[in-house]
This record gives C-alpha cells, structure tokens and sequence, in this order.
C-alpha cells in the first residue's frame, strides 16, 4: 500500500505541478515536436492559415454539436433574387441550344452573350454600388447550377466571372481607384474577365509558376515609370480568347532594389488589359468538346506600370494569400454547382425515361439491375443538393472553410461522376448517339473537367482535405504547430505546456469513448432528434471521436512524413468528408420539415456515407503501421466488428418506388433540373411522356386483363390492341385516345438522333471517294 501511494504521489507531482511537469515531461516533448513538426514552406502555411474553421472543425472535435448544426442559417434566395430566377434567368434558359452551341456554332450565340453581359449573369458578385447585382452565394450557386442542367458550356462561361478572377480579387484586394475603373465595366459586360494560373509547368502546384516579373524602369504613355517586365505562358484559362481584362499570376523579382532589399518578393497578381502591347490571347483548347471559350495567354518581356499589381505596390508578394483565401469560397459554388446539376437533371430524366422505356412487356424501371442504379442516382442526388446547400450556407453566413470547400470540391464531383455513369448506364443507347434529344451527353464529356480544374481531385483528396483539415481544424495541432513555432523559447514552452494538458486529457478521452461506443453500439449516446434519424447522428459522433483518436496517433507516429503518407491521410479524409456529407443530409432533413416522403433518400444517403466511413477506416487499419498498435486501434475502434453496411435491396426497391412516381418528393431532388415546355423538347417529351403513361396505368391494366382472359390476343403491336380493345368494349374511346397519345409521346421520348450521311460533314469526302472509284 506504502508502494502504491507513493507511486501515486510521484505521477501526481510530476503531472500536476507545473514547474515539475514542464521540466520531465513536457520539455521534452517540447523539443521532439520541434523535431517532428510538419515542415511548412510558405506557400502552404499561407494556404494553411487561409479561410476558417467551420463544421469541419466540430467533427475533428469527436463530439459534434448537433444543436448547432441545426442552428445553422439555411441558404435562400432574397425576394430580388428570386425575382431574377423567374425573370432573366428562365429567359436565358429559353435561348440555350446546347446541341447547337456545342456541335454547330462552338460557341455562345451572340444574343447569348448580349443577354449575359447586359442582364448582369457576368456581375452576380460585385457589389450594387458598381453596378453589379451582388448576389449572396446560394443565388450564385442557383444561377449556376439551374443553367448546366441545360447546358454546361453556358454554365462554365457564367461561373468563371464569379468565382476565383478579377473581380473577386478586386473587391477584396483592389486598390480604391482600381475598383472604380474596372468593376463599373465587368458589371455592364464591356470587360471580360480572365485569370491566368496555371501553366505548362504548374498545374496543382501553382506555387512552382515559372512565370515572371522583373521590377524595372520603362516607358507607359510616353513617359519613364516604375514597372515590371512580364513574362508568361499560361494555358487552360476559360474565357481567355474573348477576355478583355487579364488577370494573371506570376513570380515577381527585384534585382536591382527598386522596391526594397528583398530580391525575391514572391507571388503577385497584376490586372492587364488584352488590348496592351506584348499580350497574346485567341488560342482555343477544346475541352472534351464543349464550347466555353477555355485557351492560352503568353507575353515576352511585356512591360507594365507598377499600380496595375491588385492592390498596388503594397500587395506585391502577397498574391499567393490573396488565391488562396479566394480560391477557398469559389472551390465550395463553381464544381459543386455543376456537380449537382448533374443530380437533378438525372433523377428527374432517367426516372422518368424508365418508366417510360420497357423490355419484355414491363418498364424497366421494374428490373431490379435497374433499380440499383436508379437508387444510387437517388441517393447520391440527394447527398449533392444537401451538400451543396448546407456548404453555400457557410459561405452566406461570412465563413471561409477551406477545408469544407475542398470537401465539396473532391467528393460532389467524384459523386457527379457516379450518377452520370449510372444514368448513362439506363439509358443506354439513347445516351450515347449524340444529337438534339441527348440530354446527358455533354454533361458526361463535361465531368472530367470538373474533376481536374481548381485542384485536381487526387491532389484535394491525398494532400488538401486531412492534409489541411488535421492540424488546421483539430482542437490543438495547430496551436502547438505555433507555439512550437514561437521565436521565444520560453512563451513557446508555457503556451505548449497548456495545450498538452489539455490535448492528452482529449487523447484519454478519445480512446476510452470510442471503447464505449464501440462495446455498446453507440446506443446510450445521445441524439438531438428522435425517430428514425436519431441513430444516425449517434453513429456519427461515434466516427468522429474514432476520427480525432486515430489523428492524434497518426500524428504522434508520423509526425511530418503523415504528408507524404497520401494514401494513409486521404483514407483519414475519406471519413471526414463522409462524415461532412452525412450532416449535410440530416441538415437537410430537418431543414425540409422532415419530410416522410424524403426518408428513402436520407436513410440511403447516411447509410452510404457511413458504410464508405468504415471502408476508409478499415483501409487505416489495414495499411498503418506499426502493426501492434493498429490491432489495439482496430479493437478500439470496432470491437464487434465494423458495424457499416451498403443500403439493402429493400431500401433501394423503396427509393426507386419513390422516384417512379410523379409528386412532391421527387420534385423536391430535382427541382432544378430544366424541362421545356414543349413536347419537342429533349427534356420535356420524357417528362411528358412520363405524367402520360402514369396516368394511362388503370387504361394499361384493363389491356394486360383483356390479354390474359383471350379477348385481345397477345403480343400485338399496341396501335393494333387498342384498335381491338375500343372495337369489343373493353376501352372508351376517350381512354383509346388517351393511351394513344400516351404512346406517342413515349416513342418520341425514346427515340434516338440520326442523320443524313452529309449532315455530318462525310458528303463530301463520300462524293470523292465515289469519283475516284469510277
């Protein structure tokens, strides 16, 4: 007993007094951390520290505020802004030929482009003092996402103005006089913007630009001014071959002093007008075949004056701070808009077109290989408008996540890429014979350039989203990351010592709640709702704290080589997306009034995430080593076994019954998606197809009775069995009019583009070769 109590004693003097602590234990450590700490270069602690902590952060926290959550502003549409969607923005949808622009002109018309420029589609984010329409982020992502269910091309030219370019950068960044004269003019549509990043040799490190600018004296109007030579080379950058206005990029260098002693400022941005000498535009790419205007920009030795850097003189250097703030809130509307409209165009059309398209007598809708891939398509829509929504609202509420952007970003797009092959995949020959009646085509060509531009999604998944989010939203890291960091030793070390307490008490903590939860399934935490959702939020708060236990190990092993360990952080990242997009699901829920309807698509979507949650967990254990503490984490973690399964067949039956059938629920995940208001429209045929043959069911009974029984013989074309049917009683002849004209819209709804062998452009050529030949 003596022993013991003095044993005690010992580990309560060392841990509870100060002096003593600071001195064998938390010195130390000190100087281990020190050692370990993630080497940070500039440009990633700038990006690091740029934009804020938001939910993400509660997640990392291992017992999320639910209550919160749901306190959490809802994104809506102010009275003008609605006023615009019902207005311009349904007027512009009417003018969108997207096979035409596409296939025919490669381009906007130019009653397109007038109407964008004078109605202000170009100026959603500059403030109404310069004539722009200021629009909060759910109307910019409305506008965007309502527009690439029409065509995506029109949707990329409108996004681009109002995401990372000039005009952002200068509201945030512009020196007064700047703003003044250029926000008047991207406002009314005389200028149009472009951002010049990425080039030949920077891609995803856009912190490696080669491009460069040399401070210098030269001549502009006549007369010898302070400036900088300009050389570059850039590509990939949308609306640059009809850009008035370039923003651009580059490495800035002082050689000779003019500015101070620092040789090497570092990243800048400047504005230059295409029209100045040296500028080089007019080069198209042509992405996947779509029609926005995307191409190169170059210069040799351009020279500009010195205001012309945004912000002035004094934002010299600090150009990479400025992209990475901004890129932060663009990241979380532009690729997520597109990614989400995919979700409401193919719910709405692919829904609708297996119904109305059959095999063997029955819809197809009926088939259950069908089924799996029309729920998924439910399920992951669902996930999208709830993500996409629950993310803007961030935004609107005045925080930048970087975090969360680069969540959205990577996993919205991976998921648009999901439904679009699913949807493909139903419709099958229909979706791939381009033409007029195509409505999924070009949203399909249009994928791969969501997942590459603005970070390609294998560097946001491996290196942005746990990379960033686990010291960056952990309730600790990145405070003793600074305290570590400290030039004084002594404050470092008191700041230190204070959240190693703190940060060991959140370690036991971890490691003896995930036990619980996992001995007792989670049951006895609790839930801020009851019914059917309630469980969900207490298997994710039991993630979570699963979450921030194997950060703190990760951390702890690998220290800073966790960033070059991409598959082991971006498993990590996995669970905190999914944990994100689960939230962004049950938000969504409460928010609607929960809704009985909707309950198929919620409980689809969060037994989704979960289950990819414990994928990516079950990766963690399987790939961390050391192996002996991965087995204690694993038994940790999942005691009983990983608990997370695929949504079942039944769950996935219920979906598809929901989605087969006209009403609320379904407009409710496809709301946005554009139907034309004629029956010669691509979109608007199946729709109307679909309301036609849903209520020509009771009219398709009494036919399949009449087979049956021997009245109508089987197997007949249709035309022909209602012709016998009105003939012997069986239909009216309102009913035999109705199914007709059902039948009608059905086979145009199917039906797929052909053409003439000159319309296509071979004539010509097939005129030669039958020359040569006689």
């Amino acid at each position: 007993m003596i022993i013991l109590l003095l044993t005690f004693a010992v580990i309560a003097t060392v841990l509870l007094v100060a002096d003593v602590r600071r001195q064998l234990i938390t010195r130390p450590i000190f100087s281990v951390f020190k050692k370990i700490l993630p080497p940070l270069s500039t440009t990633e602690r700038e990006a690091m520290e740029a934009g804020d902590i938001w939910w993400d952060g509660e997640l990392f926290r291992g017992k999320p505020d639910w209550q919160k959550l749901h306190a959490y502003q809802d994104a809506t549409l102010s009275a003008d802004e609605q006023q615009f969607m019902d207005t311009q923005l349904e007027t512009l949808m009417a003018m969108l030929d997207d096979y035409k622009i596409c296939h025919e002109t490669k381009n906007l018309p130019e009653p397109v482009w007038d109407y964008l420029k004078s109605n202000g589609f170009f100026a959603m984010i500059i403030p109404k003092q310069y004539g722009g329409l200021e629009f909060s982020s759910a109307a910019n992502s409305h506008v965007v996402t309502r527009i690439a269910t029409r065509s995506l091309s029109a949707a990329v030219t409108v996004m681009v103005p109002n995401s990372l370019g000039p005009g952002e950068l200068l509201m945030h960044y512009g020196t007064q006089e700047q703003k003044d004269f250029w926000l008047p003019n991207l406002s009314n549509g005389k200028d149009i913007p472009c951002f010049a990043l990425t080039g030949p040799e920077a891609g995803s490190d856009a912190g490696a630009i080669p491009d460069k600018g040399i401070v210098c004296k030269g001549e502009y109007e006549g007369k010898e001014v302070l400036g900088i030579s300009l050389t570059w080379n850039k590509r990939y950058i949308t609306l640059a071959p009809v850009a008035t206005v370039l923003g651009l990029a580059f490495k800035l260098q002082d050689p000779d002093g003019l500015l101070g002693d620092k040789e090497d400022i570092g990243i800048t941005c400047a504005l230059i007008p295409t029209s100045h000498p040296g500028v080089n535009i007019g080069d198209r790419h042509n992405p996947m075949g779509l029609a926005f205007m995307n191409g190169t920009t170059s210069g040799e030795n351009v020279f500009i004056p010195l205001e012309w850097i945004i912000g002035g003189a004094d934002y010299a250097g600090k150009g990479w701070r400025m992209l990475v703030e901004c890129l932060s809130a663009g990241r979380g509307i532009s690729l997520p808009a597109l990614a989400t409209a995919i979700g409401h165009v193919s719910v709405r059309m692919t829904s609708a077109y297996s119904y109305v398209r059959k095999q063997f007598g029955l819809s197809i809708g009926r088939f259950e290989g069908v089924q799996e891939s029309l729920a998924r398509i439910g399920g992951l829509a669902y996930t999208l408008e709830a993500a996409r929504k629950f993310t803007i609202s961030s935004l609107d509420m005045g925080y930048s996540p970087s975090v969360v952007t680069a969540i959205s970003k990577y996993h919205m797009t991976e998921m648009g890429r999901q439904v679009i092959n699913d949807a493909m995949d139903i419709h099958s020959g229909k979706a791939i014979q381009m033409g007029p009646n195509n409505y999924l085509a070009n949203l399909y060509a249009g994928v791969p350039i969501a997942i590459t531009v603005e970070g390609a999604n294998i560097l946001t998944r491996n290196l942005m989203i746990f990379g960033q989010g686990a010291t960056r939203c952990h309730p600790y890291v990145f405070k003793e990351m600074e305290a570590a960091a400290n030039p004084d030793q002594a404050a470092g070390l008191l700041d230190f010592d204070s959240l190693l307490v703190k940060h060991v008490k959140f370690a036991v903590g971890n490691f003896a709640g995930c036990l619980g939860y996992g001995l007792t399934g989670g049951r006895f935490i609790d839930s801020p709702v009851a019914g059917e959702t309630a469980n969900y939020y207490k298997q994710l708060t039991r993630l979570s704290r699963a979450l921030a236990l194997c950060t703190d190990i990760s951390l702890l092993v690998l220290g800073g080589a966790l960033k070059r360990k991409e598959m082991i952080s971006a498993r990590l990242g996995d669970v905190l997306s999914q944990l994100y997009l689960a939230s962004a699901v049950l938000k969504r829920y409460e928010t609607d009034g929960r809704q009985l309807t909707d309950l198929p698509y919620v409980h689809y979507s969060v037994q989704l995430a979960l289950h990819k949650a414990g994928v990516a967990f079950e990766g963690y254990f399987q790939n961390f080593r050391p192996r002996w503490l991965t087995n204690i984490l694993h038994r940790v973690i999942f005691p009983l076994g990983n608990p997370y399964k695929m949504p079942n067949d039944r769950l996935a039956r219920s979906l598809c019954k929901n989605m087969l059938k006209p009403g609320e629920s379904r407009d409710r995940v496809s709301y946005l998606c554009y139907l034309g208001t004629s029956e010669d429209d691509a979109t608007g045929v199946v729709e109307a197809a679909f309301h036609a043959m849903v209520e020509c069911r009771e009219i398709e009974v009494k036919l399949t009775s009449a087979q049956k029984s021997g009245v109508i013989p089987r197997r007949i074309p249709l035309d022909e069995a209602i012709m016998i049917a009105l003939d012997k009683g069986v239909l009216s002849e309102h009913e035999a009019k109705q199914i007709t004209h059902a039948d009608e819209l059905r086979k145009k709804a199917i039906a797929v583009d052909s053409f003439k062998f000159e319309e296509l452009g071979h004539g010509a050529q097939h005129n030669e070769e039958k020359a040569s030949a006689a």
